[in-house]
């Protein structure tokens, strides 16, 4: 699923969306210790039009954020068809639209049974009808066409108890401390999935989305024990999987003008494919060429294969995970914070023996500890001196 079908959908949960139809609501309470204290599904047209309006937000959250960060696409193992299976429950519990007492109670309970909360949550889902547009060669909506999305969407809420501070009690003339005992379910949900996906204009019920508000830190029993899905890696673990590549594979290659040279042609990638509807990856062929583009020598680059192999698998990373969008060089009680404008201002070199960190100045102007002052400059100094003489290191 791309971007802009992930935008189609959730454009749809909009008020007077004349292709979109919310039909039923689940609701669901359990407690840290997974008992389930409440559970109901209500038709759409019987709830109240401003709790309404709070259950469509927070469903629609569940397709907000970045692919490859907030949402996840997982295909389903084989063993998750069989009776019992997660596939097999969330296919049975859209194709009961949520009416199915049945499938209702084993989607439920496949939820609260494994996932692990340290507090009380509220399971919000809906089951929703999407009557498919017809889009042309050039991807413009042209009508509605006679085929239907139907899906369950699912927010899990965190619930907590409201703080609302210091009141002033009108009948006791006196200031106290507010206590309420209600436990408010959060807007926005924390985790959430959508299934079956919605892809080339049509449901792949053999794939489903995750949603996380935390990118680096995903509840990984809803992907792996509710979805029974494999999970790769967090946006930082691909990063740092990268890292480890870089490192194994360049060794004593690796300086600054590598790094700052393939964080550079990972970004064009990414201008590259803005406008496409796949975000871009960068598996171990790509990766090859870039450091190769980098400056990083053919027999360095024969290990690449065998060390991604080793570090990654066979899992393409995200180019929007790798890139960083300032370069922060780092010694023992130093660190430099450079823009991604001005990394070519910033070298390393030995003078007199001596490793050196250079930056070049545009001009003597200098902000110090937020005061201007100005930097002078010898033409005897040993810097100068080693001017036209730098050695990378």
């Amino acid at each position: 699923m791309n971007k802009k079908e992930v935008a189609e959908i959730k454009r749809s949960f909009a008020e007077g969306c004349g292709f979109f139809t919310l039909n039923r609501v689940l609701y669901a309470y359990a407690d840290a210790e997974k008992n389930i204290k409440y559970s109901d599904v209500r038709s759409w047209a019987t709830i109240p039009e401003d709790e309404g309006a709070v259950v469509m937000e927070t469903l629609k959250k569940v397709f907000s954020g970045t692919l490859g960060k907030n949402l996840n696409e997982y295909g389903f193992p084989n063993e998750s068809y069989e009776e019992g299976g997660a596939q097999n429950i969330l296919y049975a519990a859209v194709k009961g639209k949520l009416e199915d007492e049945e499938a209702n109670k084993a989607f439920i309970d496949r939820i609260v049974e494994n996932t692990a909360m340290s507090s009380a949550y509220t399971i919000i889902s809906g089951h929703c009808t999407y009557s498919i547009l017809v889009k042309d060669k050039n991807d413009e909506c042209i009508g509605e066409g006679d085929s239907e999305y139907n899906f369950i969407v699912t927010a899990i809420c965190p619930v907590n108890t409201g703080d609302d501070g210091l009141f002033y009690d009108e009948s006791l003339e006196t200031i106290a401390k507010k206590s309420n005992t209600e436990m408010i379910i959060a807007r926005a949900p924390q985790d959430g999935f959508f299934y079956p996906i919605f892809s080339d204009r049509s449901p792949d019920v053999n794939r489903v989305m995750y949603y996380t508000r935390s990118p680096k830190k995903p509840n990984l029993s809803i992907v792996e024990d509710v979805l029974e899905c494999r999970f790769d890696f967090t946006p930082d673990g691909e990063k740092e999987r990268f890292r480890a590549v870089l490192t194994d594979v360049c060794r004593d290659e690796l300086d600054y003008t590598v790094i700052t040279r393939v964080n550079d042609i990972i970004k064009e990638v990414i201008d590259q494919n803005k406008n496409e509807t796949e975000p871009p990856v960068i598996d171990a062929n790509r990766m090859k060429t870039i450091l190769s583009d980098a400056g990083v020598s053919d027999e360095k680059l024969e290990a690449l294969d065998a060390v991604y192999k080793t570090t990654v698998g066979d899992t393409a990373l995200k180019a929007s995970n790798l890139v960083e969008n300032k370069t922060v060089l780092s010694v023992p009680e130093i660190t430099v914070n450079i823009s991604k404008e001005a990394t070519d201002k910033v070298r390393t070199t030995v003078i007199q023996g001596r490793k050196c960190l250079i930056i070049d100045l545009d001009d003597s102007s200098v902000t110090i500890n937020g005061i201007e002052t100005t930097i002078e400059t010898s033409q005897n100094s040993p810097a100068a001196a080693a001017e036209n003489q730098p050695v990378t290191v």
